[in-house]
């Protein structure tokens, strides 16, 4: 099954992934996508892995998430990836979209469309578990600066794909899910 948890910052979204991919039965792998660029980041990404049961792997992916994807899932095997937020902001960064919307220029960024629709095309492909974190960030006021404007529109975008070809989409509030997206039985 594929399983897409949103929700906005502190939701409770990264816990819920971890309890569900620890309920499943198989060998998790915790797949992280942030990059530790500041002392606050690493605090952040040091909480993480003190939560996390000590029987679980680990492995890391800032941008090409499709094919770390292909290389570490397997019908025995539950994938965590935490975040698709911080992924795509990589991307972004990585690719230039950043720069671009800082100057005012169009936006073309071959590697975002790249490695999303490689993401897309191959999720509901893969053998076993996959639960997928994401944030909510399209509720609050169209950002101001262009870049966040990029970074929001990109990840709605980002989400709305992704929640189309998984089974199962969770949202968080408060550390309550509601289910948008039950998966069947």
């Amino acid at each position: 099954m594929k399983e897409l948890i949103l929700g906005g910052a502190r939701s409770g979204k990264s816990l819920l992934a971890e309890k569900r991919a620890a309920e499943c039965g198989l060998h998790v792998v915790y797949l992280a996508t942030a990059e530790a660029r500041d002392g606050e980041m690493n605090r952040r990404i040091a909480h993480h892995r003190e939560r996390r049961p000590a029987d679980w792997g680990c492995a890391e992916e800032t941008l090409h998430l499709a094919a770390r994807l292909r290389e570490l899932a397997a019908a025995d095997r539950c994938i965590l990836v935490d975040c698709l937020t911080l992924w795509l902001s990589n991307l972004l960064f990585a690719g230039q979209a950043a720069a671009q919307a800082e100057a005012g220029e169009a936006i073309g960024c071959p590697l975002l469309d790249a490695e999303t629709t490689a993401l897309i095309e191959l999720l509901p492909r893969l053998p076993g578990r996959i639960i997928v974190v994401s944030n909510e960030v399209g509720w609050g006021i169209v950002p101001m600066h262009p870049v966040s404007r990029l970074f929001a529109d990109e990840q709605g975008r980002l989400n709305q794909r992704v929640a189309t070809v998984c089974e199962r989409v969770t949202l968080v509030a408060a550390g309550l899910p509601l289910s948008l997206k039950p998966a069947a039985n």
